[in-house]
């Protein structure tokens, strides 16, 4: 099941070209915690039947038609993997990959919508597009072990992971607002299918930059899960990023990016921006890893 989060935090079931809406399924409780983690975390009692029903009975609204937003908007935490691709591992010339470095914190506040635009804050320095898988968590986790972690997911979805280069602390350089764009949409994963056979793409105004597959994930998405869930408790609407394959280049006022991942059946789709640049007040610009040459 395809499930998309609209408009002015409505929810909806994704068909073809078209969304129906099941906002109704979920109580207005003006508690300010979004309709879809809401959906999340009463989906064991609710269940995909009593879904399939409610959108069923709705009427159907062209995606076309609708403004798509993040499909978690307010997820309590984004978990990042950093350097979990060999190939991403060379090309950044670094020693150390996800076994040594852990995971990273983005910022919540960092999300876009599909459709949305990049806006890069500084005209002084290098911002590369990162295309990767996303898991959304759909149980409570705490230290649980690779072999269980897979039924504490939820779905999936595209994620890309906008970065400054640079010697800053990764969660700075990944964190300015728009920085995380989100969606289309989740794929529940009953329906998505086994997250180690998933390839991934990405373009950028019409180049392709990433052509990969999530077989070759240093640590896979049930060895994410496990760890992570070491570190901190997981809740319903979380977001871990696999991290990306090879392929990351500098990104420029004007560029589109997209990014496609077989079995989501859509693509998220962004542009990018730089309306208010200026210099960086930071001074990590010949620090830190070394990127690919510039195309």
């Amino acid at each position: 099941m395809r499930l998309a989060t609209f408009g002015d935090d409505r929810i909806g079931v994704v068909h073809g070209d078209a969304v129906r809406d099941v906002s109704t399924l979920v109580d207005e409780r003006g508690s300010g915690i979004s309709r879809m983690r809401r959906l999340i975390e009463a989906w064991p009692a609710l269940g995909s039947t009593a879904v399939s029903d409610a959108a069923d009975r709705s009427s159907p609204a062209r995606l076309a038609d609708v403004e798509l937003q993040p499909p978690v908007p307010d997820p309590t935490k984004i978990i990042a993997a950093p350097v979990n691709y060999a190939d991403h591992q060379s090309e950044m010339n670094v020693d150390a990959h996800v076994s040594a470095l852990g995971f990273f914190l983005k910022a919540p506040s960092s999300l876009l919508r599909p459709g949305g635009t990049i806006q890069l804050p500084y005209d002084d320095r290098r911002f590369d597009q990162e295309g990767e898988l996303a898991c959304i968590i759909g149980r409570r986790a705490r230290s649980v072990s690779p072999a269980e972690a897979l039924d504490h997911v939820f779905g999936y979805t595209g994620l890309m992971d906008i970065t400054m280069r640079g010697g800053e602390d990764r969660s700075t350089r990944k964190s300015f607002q728009t920085f995380t764009p989100l969606g289309p949409w989740i794929v529940t994963a009953d329906v998505f299918g086994a997250p180690g056979e998933v390839d991934l793409e990405c373009w950028v105004s019409g180049e392709q930059r990433q052509k990969a597959n999530t077989r070759d994930l240093i640590w896979d998405v049930a060895q994410l899960v496990s760890y992570a869930s070491s570190v901190t408790t997981l809740h319903p609407g979380d977001v871990i990023a696999t991290g990306t394959p090879a392929g990351v280049g500098p990104l420029a006022a004007g560029d589109t990016v997209v990014l496609n991942l077989s079995g989501l059946g859509g693509r998220l789709e962004v542009d990018v921006r730089a309306d208010a640049a200026g210099p960086s007040p930071t001074t990590g610009k010949d620090r830190g890893p070394v990127p690919p040459p510039a195309r």
